[in-house]
């Protein structure tokens, strides 16, 4: 196991009807934007729990921003940033699933980048972006309310943000991002509709994967947690699909997707995040589901680099899949690999996702835009060894075109 440091100072209050403890939560003086995306929040009523939590006590002003994107648009969140420095806000409430609150994040950091006019310099604020946010010094205070498990954005201090005009989606992260508290109201997931939630078990799924798929370092805690979530993740992925209404199976899928990516099963470990690098020039260049890209990818990344990956994939064949746990077959290692990686295509395809760019009715002329778009963002050094280079993602890519089960 590798040195680590591991800090994560966000608060968790999870269960049905805790919206109402905002009123405690949020600082009684503050002036609040409440942040969320296209109206879901309103039509299903959560959004009005959310004002009348924060009307309950104290003498907060409340301002309200609409609109954000399921990919968060970078001129769209200044928007959201000009507000907050037109109405002097001092506390964000993001009420959505990732997108919003990684959006909200962005503009939490950005809003100190002015122009002498007092507006959000986009020169400024795009400068920030390419270069991961490091170099911002302060922040907003945040808050969530989670609606949709997926990104487990609502625990860590990270997100990502697109520019469809820059044909750019890229990641930021922060300490100053992580929220103050995070609620999580299972019940909020029963109105999504399947493709959301299937996307959320997936996006989840490969988040562990990509901390865990690597070459092993002797963090048994690390990775036996990273099986038990991907164990966790397959069943009640079924169950979800069998039994929507289950309010036991939607507890333990927002929670599992939170502890996917609260950045505990990656201390210590390498990481290796192509399929989101790959995937994020995927979502930007032909809007596919961020979830979906992953799933298309993710089998070709596991084949492409079988030989690197050769001792985890075994391990994770055998701890996840129990496959050669089975000794009525003898099969050699790279039998057992193959199996493992078909089963992990199986089980995206029970769940309704796509597995190859043909299921995305993309054939072999999206690949050089995708590699020119790269280059362009200098994922140049991908994987735990730095090793995925231009060539390695074009192979990844070329092997994802069609499905080999």
């Amino acid at each position: 196991m590798k040195n680590f440091q591991y800090y994560n100072p966000v608060r968790i209050v999870f269960g049905e009807g805790q919206i109402a403890q905002l009123s405690d939560l949020v600082p009684s003086d503050a002036k609040v934007l409440i942040t969320y995306g296209g109206g879901s929040a309103e039509r299903t009523g959560t959004l009005d729990e959310v004002r009348t939590a924060l009307a309950a006590s104290g003498s907060r002003e409340v301002f309200e921003f609409g609109g954000i994107e399921p990919n968060p648009e970078f001129n769209t969140l200044l928007k959201a940033a000009d507000m907050v420095n037109e109405h002097n806000i001092d506390f964000l409430l993001a009420v959505g699933g990732g997108s919003v609150i990684d959006g909200s994040k962005f503009v939490a950091l950005v809003s100190s980048l002015t122009e002498q006019d007092g507006s959000v310099s986009r020169d400024k604020a795009w400068d920030a972006l390419t270069s991961y946010t490091r170099s911002i010094d302060s922040a907003i205070d945040l808050g969530a309310v989670l609606t949709i498990p997926a990104t487990g954005s609502e625990m860590n201090s990270g997100g990502v943000v697109n520019h469809s005009e820059r044909q750019a989606k890229l990641p930021f992260g922060n300490p100053l991002a992580f929220p103050k508290f995070s609620i999580l109201d299972p019940t909020k997931t029963l109105t999504l509709p399947e493709r959301q939630v299937m996307n959320g078990v997936a996006d989840a799924f490969v988040h562990v994967m990509e901390q865990y798929l690597t070459y092993p370092v002797n963090a048994k805690v690390q990775d036996a947690f990273a099986e038990s979530l991907l164990k966790i993740l397959i069943e009640e992925g079924a169950a979800v699909k069998a039994d929507p209404e289950n309010l036991e199976t939607r507890k333990n899928i927002m929670w599992t997707a939170t502890m996917a990516l609260n950045g505990l099963i990656g201390t210590g470990v390498p990481q290796d995040w192509t399929t989101h690098m790959v995937g994020h020039e995927l979502t930007s260049l032909h809007s596919i589901d961020h979830a979906r890209t992953l799933t298309i990818l993710l089998p070709s990344v596991m084949r492409e680099l079988k030989e690197s990956k050769k001792d985890k994939l075994l391990q994770y064949a055998r701890n996840v899949w129990a496959i050669d746990s089975n000794t009525d077959t003898k099969q050699d290692d790279d039998s057992i690999i193959e199996t493992a990686i078909v089963k992990t295509e199986n089980f995206f395809r029970s769940l309704g996702l796509p597995v190859s760019l043909a299921d995305a009715e993309l054939d072999e002329s999206a690949i050089d835009p995708i590699i020119k778009q790269l280059e362009a963002h200098n994922m140049v050094k991908l994987g735990e060894h730095g090793n995925n280079d231009l060539e390695v993602s074009r192979r990844i890519l070329e092997r994802s075109l069609t499905s080999v089960a």
